[in-house]
């Protein structure tokens, strides 16, 4: 049986952040991810979570600067040591929270860059996280990101992700599968899923194409849920959307899993 996390990034925006919590507890979700917790102490995000029975399923290390148009570092020559303090965060947040994955975004890369230099820059970068999440029992997730949403990213598909993943070599560094960005990217979800499913550490969901509810748009969900459940999925499966009205009212999808 499918368990979903509300990504409180997206979802329940019609309520100020930290209470995005108990609004999501309300409706039935036992788990949440967002992208940044940085701009609330630890321990208060954690009181919030222990407050509604919530556990914490992800979020992303430091991306650096977001508000300028930064999606990550990881990728990007010349900032290691930056790379190394922002991943040392997200360890001290995650020793707080009690999550066991976080997200490390590799960045935009500018069309005349030497791939080849970013690609080494991040393996050396994701080689580092990994041996550093290893003591916390933290598993490091890169993702594929789809270009019409990010042009410029570095890392589109799956199989570039899990190829990543296979060169450091390290048992905690898994793909998020986000089967939104993959139908966009590559389609042929369930057999990428299916393909790749022992590196594959945090899966994502969304309609295609607009981002909103997934009984929306041209991805046939209960079809992937079953798919995801027979190959023995364990983890939690975040809900990254963008609700087209209210996010209680837009819950009919999920209700006929909630009550198994």
């Amino acid at each position: 049986m499918p368990r979903f996390a509300a990504n409180l990034s997206m979802m329940y925006t019609e309520h100020d952040f930290l209470d995005r919590f108990a609004a999501a507890a309300a409706d039935g979700f036992r788990a949440v991810e967002y992208l940044f917790p940085y701009e609330h102490p630890a321990a208060e995000l954690r009181a919030r979570l222990d407050a509604n029975g919530l556990v914490q399923a992800l979020f992303n290390a430091p991306p650096g600067d977001w508000a300028a148009g930064e999606r990550g570092i990881a990728a990007l020559p010349g900032r290691e040591a930056e790379f190394r303090a922002a991943f040392g965060r997200a360890l001290e947040y995650a020793g707080v929270i009690g999550n066991d994955r976080i997200h490390v975004m590799a960045g935009l890369i500018p069309a005349d860059a030497d791939r080849a230099r970013c690609r080494a820059t991040y393996l050396e970068n994701l080689s580092h996280a990994a041996g550093a999440a290893t003591a916390q029992g933290i598993t490091v997730l890169v993702e594929p990101i789809n270009t019409r949403d990010m042009p410029g990213y570095f890392l589109n598909r799956q199989d570039e992700g899990q190829a990543i993943c296979k060169e450091v070599g390290a048992a905690n560094l898994k793909v998020q599968f986000d089967c939104y960005h993959c139908q966009i990217v590559e389609g042929d979800v369930s057999k990428k899923l299916q393909r790749d499913f022992a590196g594959i550490g945090h899966i994502q969901i969304a309609g295609v194409p607009e981002r909103h509810e997934p009984d929306l748009g041209e991805l046939n969900y209960p079809y992937l849920f079953d798919v995801i459940d027979n190959l023995g999925y364990q983890g939690w499966i975040g809900c990254e959307y963008r609700p087209r009205a209210g996010t209680s009212d837009g819950l009919g999808w999920i209700k006929p899993y909630l009550k198994r």
